[in-house]
């Protein structure tokens, strides 16, 4: 009878024990997937902060530069507003960081703007700030990996599928072309 018993525990117990971690493991990494891209926002919506304060800055020194200045915001905006699927918040970040960079290399042709106080502290947030959303792209990234990868593979996927855990989340990903250093001319003319 007692080894009956223990049979039926080891057949029966065992797979519904290994389900109850695989699932309970699935929760998690959903969660904390959930949990690292509310941290890439709080970081996004601190650089959209700072963005019209810098703006605002370079505007007083730099009227005719009105184009790149009027992008910088018009982007600021559209990035700010977009609570959309990672891929699109990922597209219009990229073309909002091409922008600053832009902005950047502007301010190369105004000396007096490169030694104001204010400009140099907003200058000095934006690096700090930029900083902390790639830590943060970093640790969102490598929770969509944990948690593709336990929706994926075997025998954990056999878990995934029969409660409906999607290997979704996209990653926030960096085109090439931000990587890109902007041409800068230190030359005085």
């Amino acid at each position: 009878m007692i080894p009956v018993l223990i049979t039926i525990v080891v057949v029966v117990g065992l797979p519904l024990v290994y389900v109850l971690a695989q699932y309970n493991a699935l929760v998690s990494l959903k969660n904390y997937v959930r949990e690292s891209w509310s941290d890439v926002d709080v970081e996004l919506k601190r650089r959209y902060d700072l963005i019209p304060n810098l703006v605002a800055t370079v505007k007083g020194y730099a009227t005719h530069e009105r184009e790149v200045l009027e992008r910088v915001t018009e982007l600021r905006n559209r990035c700010a507003a977009n609570n959309g699927a990672v891929a699109d918040q990922s597209r219009d970040e990229t073309e909002l960081v091409g922008a600053l960079k832009q902005l950047l290399v502007v301010v190369e042709n105004y000396p007096q703007l490169k030694a104001d106080q204010n400009f140099l502290q907003l200058q000095k947030e934006l690096v700090n700030t930029e900083d902390r959303i790639q830590a943060a792209r970093r640790f969102y990234n490598g929770n969509v990996r944990d948690y593709r990868n336990k929706c994926e593979t075997f025998p954990s996927n056999l878990v995934a599928n029969l409660f409906g855990f999607k290997s979704e989340g996209d990653f926030f990903s960096v085109p090439p072309s931000v990587r890109d250093v902007p041409n800068v001319d230190f030359a005085t003319t």
